[in-house]
């Protein structure tokens, strides 16, 4: 609201800089001779800006008012709670997604990651510095390029692989009888041409925020805790946006995620996203499996195609998103009504329901094609991988119009346990549960 007035300020301290009024320390002026000797010539309009940056660099007491942004500290999401944030959280613009290998076999020193992971999590979301007032002679324990920043509602959600478990037939920390029976790779699907180096993990942690900057800050944090003890395999960057209270739209310009606002009530929730306290193993009462699929999409083919092949593929209509021969996106039709092969009816036809969190990435451009590297990171959350994801992937796989447009190059699974309650961690219920 006072952009004018500070507009007009710097206008006129430009053409009259009220140099009596600044007082200019030596090193200060040994820069500007050093500036000057190196042939740069500053006018009265350099000099200005030199103390208009100065004045704006003043902390409290200096008589000038600070100009720097404030952290805004309503935009925090909570850590800790019954479930983990980040799965029916409002979706964020952007993600920050990384799978981490355990580099040891040793459960007392996975206990003391994922304490030491929750504890970082509790104050990033909070938009708070790791650690401040360190020693200058040793490295920060936080990275710091978020310094300033609001939370920007970061969430970090946590997940435990199926390697986690078992590796190789292998029981590496103790936990091989709490592997849920849900927990497990997805089996192969036609038309996969997955890259082993892009799936699986033993841990998976997603970064959601309203800031690209502040989710990455979290993961390279994470990263940088965990030195010796976990490595990333692989992590994954996505965006998404759409104007409030609208669906986004993938990389094909179709909307992305409509049917998620069949699970806006807390009893569907219950029944699809949610692991019941009558479901096995307990540990993951109040959990949800998370499903991550990164589904390359061949832009150029797409582009070339007409309106309506791709309205007849993707089974809505391309502006309002409404179903054939209706006019709004949540319009009630029923299933016929879809065009037989398309994605849509494909994927309804499986009776199956999930919450997505999916997000458009682009990844630069195919070395050996010249084409975009771009498409859908798929995350999905669910009550049961075996009876909702497997289910309608393996109907999409064999007969969605869209599979001669996209295809599916990682896949992974993780279980993500309840939330932790404050001064606990994530997982903890997995370690009670045989008390460990």
């Amino acid at each position: 609201m006072n952009s004018k007035p500070e507009e007009e300020k710097n206008t006129a301290q430009e053409e009259l800089p009220e140099l009596e009024s600044e007082s200019i320390s030596r090193r200060e002026m040994l820069k500007l001779t050093a500036i000057a000797g190196t042939g740069v010539v500053m006018g009265m309009s350099g000099m200005a800006t030199f103390m208009s940056l100065k004045r704006a660099d003043s902390g409290p007491g200096s008589g000038t008012p600070a100009t720097k942004p404030q952290a805004n500290t309503g935009d925090a999401v909570p850590f800790y709670g019954p479930q983990q944030a980040g799965i029916v959280t409002p979706q964020q613009p952007y993600v920050c997604f990384a799978a981490f290998d355990i580099l040891h076999e040793d459960a007392g020193q996975l206990l003391k990651l994922l304490q030491e992971w929750s504890a970082a999590s509790a104050i990033m979301t909070a938009g708070k510095p790791l650690k401040e007032g360190e020693d200058v002679t040793s490295p920060p324990t936080d990275t710091g390029e978020t310094k300033g920043l609001s939370p920007s509602n970061l969430t970090l959600t946590f997940g435990f692989g199926p390697t986690l478990f078992q590796n190789n037939g292998k029981d590496r920390f103790g936990l091989a009888s709490e592997q849920p029976a849900e927990l497990s790779d997805i089996p192969p699907m036609p038309g996969d041409r997955l890259n082993p180096q892009w799936c699986g993990g033993d841990i998976g942690v997603q970064a959601c925020a309203d800031d690209p900057g502040v989710a990455f800050h979290a993961i390279r944090n994470l990263a940088k805790a965990s030195k010796g003890t976990a490595a990333i395999r692989w992590v994954q960057n996505g965006f998404i946006r759409a104007p409030d209270g609208e669906t986004p739209r993938n990389l094909f310009g179709f909307k992305d995620g409509t049917a998620n606002r069949e699970l806006d009530s807390d009893a569907a929730r219950s029944r699809h996203v949610w692991v019941a306290s009558s479901d096995a193993p307990a540990w993951m009462a109040n959990g949800s499996y998370l499903v991550a699929r990164k589904i390359r999409m061949f832009l150029e083919p797409w582009d070339r195609a007409t309106l309506a092949e791709q309205e007849i593929t993707f089974g809505r209509l391309k502006e309002s998103g409404a179903p054939f021969g209706k006019k709004n996106e949540f319009d009630p039709a029923p299933l016929g009504q879809f065009p037989g092969s398309s994605h849509v009816w494909q994927a309804r036809s499986a009776g199956t329901k999930m919450l997505r969190r999916a997000y458009s990435y682009v990844d630069g451009i195919d070395a050996g094609t010249g084409d975009w590297d771009a498409g859908l990171f798929f995350i999905s959350f669910q009550r049961s991988v075996k009876q909702q994801f497997i289910p309608m992937q393996s109907i999409l796989a064999k007969l969605d119009a869209l599979n001669k447009f996209t295809s599916h190059v990682s896949s992974a699974v993780f279980a993500c346990p309840p939330g932790a309650a404050e001064g606990g961690f994530v997982g903890e219920t997995l370690f009670r549960s045989g008390s460990r």
